[in-house]
């Protein structure tokens, strides 16, 4: 049987911080919400999907990843932490975790001491109650997701300095496609003399059509992250938006146009509900498969009705998606917070206490922590 829906959880762990990559975050953090801009950019050529294009396992932490063994480093990540939707569409389902934890969500693992783990959310609790009054509000929470998204902002930042490093390799500060063609088909097993010749002497590269599909697609990005004026020559800001169109007006609103283009069945350039949680094609073989598409549907349809269709007109448009997938929107971060209060409150007085938190652990943090109300006052 065919898998229905992939998700991949991307690297994280990089040590942060030097003072180039500051200077690049103040810049990011500068970047107005989505919803302020007024106009939008016009897409710059034809579009493929990307249906072929493999999702790549983690690296491990630690790893080094200076050198390009693999096209984890140079490929668009299907997975990006603190977005709402996968690449494909689908609902990240580690988005809660993800804006809650920041850098610490690959700490609360299923194979860590539940007690660590539980040491670790008291003391995040403690930080986000900025006014120590033992309850955590809509407001403190928003702050803190905000903090959170920039996190996964900055090490986004700091990853791409290494990737950028691997296809630059004359140290230019520019990347042309053909430099970064070579790289992606060497990260395939072609041999790097041979391709740049092909290439050089405009000869076929003799490359399956998979491989064809999703460079066309590739170059497709390529060209949208191409600031002006677009010379095909990609900086290590460029090749930043390229890689994470969340740090990218304009990168980002191409990453919705994708997910319109792949879901809007009736071509209006608008999302209905059925279209948005239609089931990707596939065969069921027990009934239950058949419970975990039917859960699926009730799931996006929930987030279609509640979240995304601002105006509750039962179609979602181009401007209320990418709202919805701004995470540097603040009122999307108040939107999670009261939504992350109202799963746990369950003393109704609209904010979360820490027995509260520590009872919803696994919602929090992806993590089940055992034994969760011992010595809670205690530690707290």
């Amino acid at each position: 049987m065919i898998s229905r829906r992939m998700r991949v959880c991307t690297a994280v762990g990089l040590a942060y911080g030097s003072l180039f990559a500051l200077f690049l975050l103040i810049d990011v953090y500068a970047r107005p919400p989505l919803d302020a801009q007024v106009q939008q950019p016009e897409l710059k050529r034809g579009h493929f999907e990307l249906k072929n294009l493999k999702k790549q396992p983690a690296p491990h932490h630690g790893e080094e990843t200076d050198e390009v063994d693999h096209d984890k480093d140079i490929v668009p990540p299907e997975h990006i932490n603190g977005l709402r939707l996968e690449r494909d569409g689908s609902l990240n389902r580690d988005f809660h975790p993800e804006v809650f934890l920041g850098k610490q969500k690959e700490e609360f693992d299923e194979d860590s001491e539940p007690r660590k783990n539980r040491e670790k959310l008291v003391e995040i609790f403690g930080k986000v109650d900025v006014n120590v009054d033992h309850k955590v509000t809509a407001v403190e929470l928003q702050r803190w997701i905000m903090n959170k998204t920039r996190e996964h902002f900055q090490q986004a930042m700091e990853e791409n300095k290494d990737h950028f490093k691997a296809v630059d390799p004359d140290g230019d500060g520019r990347v042309s496609w053909d430099e970064y063609r070579i790289k992606f088909l060497v990260s395939k097993g072609m041999d790097e003399k041979e391709i740049a010749k092909r290439i050089k002497n405009n000869e076929d590269l003799k490359i399956d059509e998979e491989t064809e599909e999703v460079l066309d697609n590739l170059q497709d990005r390529w060209m949208q992250a191409d600031d002006s004026p677009q010379d095909q020559l990609l900086t290590e800001h460029e090749f930043l938006a390229f890689q994470h169109p969340e740090h990218s007006r304009g990168m980002l609103g191409y990453m919705v146009h994708e997910i319109i283009r792949d879901l809007d069945q009736d071509k209006d350039q608008k999302l209905s509900a059925s279209e948005f949680a239609s089931l990707p094609v596939g065969t069921v073989e027990n009934q239950k498969e058949q419970d975990i598409d039917d859960e699926w549907v009730r799931e996006r349809r929930r987030e279609f009705t509640d979240v995304i269709d601002t105006d509750h007109d039962g179609l979602v448009t181009r401007q209320e998606l990418e709202a919805y997938m701004d995470p540097m929107n603040e009122h999307n971060a108040l939107s999670e917070a009261r939504q992350m209060i109202a799963v746990a409150d369950e003393d109704e007085d609209e904010s979360l206490n820490l027995e509260e938190v520590l009872r919803y652990s696994e919602y929090f943090t992806g993590s089940k922590l055992m034994d969760y109300a011992r010595n809670v006052h205690e530690e707290f």
